[in-house]
């Protein structure tokens, strides 16, 4: 089933409680034809999305999303989760394995750019798998340690990415809606674009501070592939908005 960004905002747009959503749901999982991965993205990332399945509270959210779930247990491969809420995560995720005991798996996919360290690494009940945005800008970093979980250095695993977690937390700051600009931002620095400007002027979201301290972030847990690439970009940028080194 292909993803679509504007359907999610019409239903959000038109529903009027939890038992819209469960009549969508149930008529767009019928016809899929293999399991699918729902994503639940929270209002950092899109406004519009205010109030999704049902209500503002997310406990009751919550309620609603499991019910879903385990009402078409046999269609769904896993869910993603992108509300930047660490505790909640681990707990819908022990939710989920409670399910799962006793009818298909249903994997929870972390899309907590915040807390991605600790949320991959999990613990003595389980941990989330991951499917996450600034794996974009990190891909070296995680890469090796995601080889790392699968050799079973769980340790070495958590400490690379811990080393990149400051860079995540800048990136996906508030407003995170524009957090799309740091991973053009650091693409371009590493030299995979002639430029970082974004479609309908998104990349304007973030201030000269901003990139900047991205920047001396990503150069500080590796991040910049090639250095003096990046440090002549970076000042040509600052030469532009008439700052000198």
């Amino acid at each position: 089933m292909r993803r679509s960004s504007s359907w999610p905002r019409a239903l959000a747009k038109v529903a009027r409680g939890p038992e819209d959503y469960a009549r969508v749901y149930d008529a767009v999982l019928a016809d899929a034809e293999q399991p699918v991965i729902l994503h639940w993205l929270g209002t950092m990332f899109d406004p519009a999305l205010a109030g999704y399945w049902g209500s503002d509270s997310v406990d009751d959210a919550t309620a609603t999303f499991l019910d879903l779930i385990r009402a078409h247990q046999p269609r769904i491969d896993g869910v993603k989760v992108s509300l930047l809420d660490a505790a909640h995560e681990v707990g819908l995720r022990r939710s989920l394995a409670a399910l799962s005991a006793s009818g298909p798996t249903v994997r929870l996919y972390t899309g907590d750019d915040f807390n991605y360290p600790e949320l991959i690494t999990g613990d003595e009940q389980g941990h989330s798998d991951a499917l996450l945005g600034i794996f974009a800008a990190i891909y070296p970093a995680a890469s090796t340690a995601l080889q790392a979980f699968d050799a079973g250095d769980t340790e070495h695993g958590h400490k690379i990415l811990a080393l990149t977690e400051a860079l995540g937390r800048h990136i996906f700051a508030a407003p995170t809606y524009y957090y799309k600009t740091g991973i053009a931002f650091l693409s371009w620095l590493n030299g995979f674009h002639p430029g970082f400007s974004l479609v309908g002027g998104l990349h304007s979201g973030r201030s000269l501070r901003h990139l900047v301290e991205l920047a001396r972030l990503a150069d500080g847990c590796g991040m910049l592939l090639d250095p003096p690439l990046a440090a002549a970009r970076l000042r040509a940028l600052l030469t532009t908005y008439g700052v000198t080194a």
